[in-house]
């Protein structure tokens, strides 16, 4: 009997969902899961590589880049993302004007900056969307809009950011590495990312959940020393943490609900 097209997408959806939280998955995990054959999974996963959501590799998949709104889908990583973007927050002070990419976890900065004088430089197209304090004043860069993030790339858009200078840059990333730094999958977010370290006066912050430490993704940005800190949550093993220990960079955990837990390097 053939199956339903409802009963496939919800399927698909589900193996999307847990793709975002983990970052990849495994064939064989999925189908006992799921109860369906292994050869099935191969071709949910064959519909998101053709949708350019993720890459298939021997035994599993692994996340591109953010496919399914994050907003509609209340995965656990959720409350790290929210912890780490409500620290880098406290982070801002009156009068700042900062740059903020086209990450997630960045953007929700904007719902934690209260009652401060601040300027947002953002090429992320998604900042029309958030509710944010009256006194912040949120600037686009303009540029061709890149879907399904609604980034702002192209040479409009770098052309805007190296007009200005930043008193600090806010920057999430695809992976960092200890050794390669900070990587993405988007390839025309390169240059823009470049640009908002280079014309950053200040302090230059990474923020990245546990999923993308250790994690290494096709286009490099930056080295990890060019950082001056990481804020990741307390889900990043111990280990992933030492193999910082000889770059100058300087990593803050946080938990969820819990307060923060300080690692400085």
């Amino acid at each position: 009997m053939k199956m339903s097209k409802e009963i496939v997408d919800a399927r698909r959806k589900k193996i999307m969902e847990k793709i975002q939280i983990q970052g990849k998955v495994n064939v064989e995990e999925l189908a006992k899961e799921l109860n369906v054959a292994p050869l099935t999974i191969r071709r949910d996963l064959q519909y998101w590589e053709d949708m350019g959501a993720v890459i298939r590799y021997y035994g599993g998949a692994k996340l591109i880049q953010s496919f399914v709104n994050n907003d509609q889908i209340k995965d656990n990583n959720e409350p790290y993302k929210h912890a780490i973007a409500k620290y880098a927050a406290n982070l801002v002070e009156e009068g700042d004007t900062i740059f903020i990419n086209t990450s997630s976890t960045a953007l929700l900065m904007l719902r934690y900056i209260h009652d401060k004088h601040v300027t947002v430089i953002t090429n992320n197209g998604k900042a029309l969307f958030i509710d944010y304090d009256p006194k912040i004043t949120v600037v686009l860069t303009g540029g061709e809009i890149r879907y399904p993030k609604e980034s702002m790339v192209g040479d409009f858009a770098l052309n805007n950011v190296n007009r200005v200078s930043a008193d600090k840059s806010f920057l999430g990333c695809s992976g960092i590495d200890a050794e390669i730094g900070m990587t993405t999958v988007i390839l025309p977010e390169v240059s823009i990312n470049e640009a908002m370290i280079s014309r950053c006066t200040g302090k230059k912050i990474l923020l990245a959940d546990a999923t993308k430490v250790a994690n290494i993704h096709q286009f490099s940005v930056a080295k990890a020393d060019v950082f001056d800190l990481l804020i990741t949550d307390f889900r990043v093993q111990k280990e992933q943490l030492e193999d910082f220990k000889y770059t100058s960079l300087a990593i803050q955990t946080v938990r969820p609900f819990y307060g923060y837990q300080s690692v400085d390097q």
